[in-house]
């Protein structure tokens, strides 16, 4: 009986079935992140809406490689041992954006607590060099919490993109489980400083780990409280056997209601349904003033 329960909860409800991707424009962006050897969190990431996003013509670049120094359970890209800092990168982003016709980018990248910059110097010569070469291009930078190092953060947040984010990806009880090597006080400090800075400042979170309705507008609050303007939700899904199972399908009901509780709350924009992540509709959050 248990097993047959098993599949019942793994067996993917109709909200969360996606169209395969296909399309000139799918095509047309595809070829030019394999031609460019670009790295996307819409591929690593295994992301439901790559077909909706590439389709428009728009991705999610990610930089500093592909291999990422820290192990969290809940994420599809490899961890490892990264390769060397490519100083390159920046200008093939830039090229690329460019040749997109990008309106708005997203740029996220991996961990690097192997360096001691944190990756940050190329983070802000990505930023520089889209500016430079794809003018009128507006940005939001996925950023990591550099392990604490505030110093890194800052040298991103001087470049002043027009939002910073750092997803705080799930409830405090199971930060340690889920995120491994991160602190969701890290993190809030993180969204605080961003705030502070007088930057557009946004985070995600992941339903569907196991979290409780109450825990869910606990972390809600903290990430209002910290500065957060704008709040994704989002269904976790399970990229291999390896990671943490998901615990519930949340209805699109229920994210229709947190939505409507963090519009009460105070945020400027809320993004909240099951196949939404981090930079789903990333242009719509630029329609407010803060």
């Amino acid at each position: 009986m248990e097993e047959k329960a098993k599949e019942r909860l793994y067996k993917k409800p109709e909200w969360l079935k996606v169209k395969l991707p296909i399309g000139e424009e799918y095509r047309k962006v595809r070829g030019i992140v394999d031609n460019n050897k670009l790295h996307t969190i819409c591929e690593s990431g295994n992301c439901p809406n790559m077909g909706e996003c590439w389709g428009a013509g728009t991705a999610t670049f990610m930089i500093l490689g592909n291999i990422c120094t820290r192990s969290c359970k809940f994420c599809a890209v490899a961890t490892g041992k990264p390769l060397a800092v490519d100083k390159t990168e920046p200008q093939r982003i830039a090229e690329s954006v460019k040749l997109m016709k990008v309106k708005h980018c997203v740029i996220t990248s991996v961990d690097r607590d192997d360096l001691k910059d944190g990756g940050s110097e190329i983070w802000a010569e990505t930023i520089r060099k889209v500016r430079e070469i794809s003018q009128g291009t507006t940005m939001e930078t996925l950023v990591p919490d550099f392990a604490g190092k505030w110093e890194n953060l800052e040298r991103v947040m001087q470049e002043r993109p027009e939002i910073m984010s750092h997803n705080l990806e799930t409830v405090r009880r199971l930060t340690k489980e889920v995120r491994v090597q991160a602190k969701y006080d890290r993190s809030l400090e993180a969204l605080k400083r961003i705030n502070s800075f007088g930057l557009r400042t946004k985070s995600g979170v992941m339903l569907g780990l196991g979290e409780t309705r109450e825990e869910v507008l606990e972390t809600m609050n903290d990430l209002y409280q910290n500065g957060v303007h704008i709040l994704t939700l989002g269904q976790y899904l399970q990229p291999t056997k390896e990671h943490l199972p998901i615990a519930e399908f949340v209805s699109p009901a229920v994210f229709k209601e947190y939505k409507q509780i963090g519009l009460e709350m105070g945020f400027k924009y809320v993004e909240s349904g099951p196949l939404v992540r981090s930079s789903y509709h990333a242009e719509r959050h630029l329609t407010f003033d803060v």
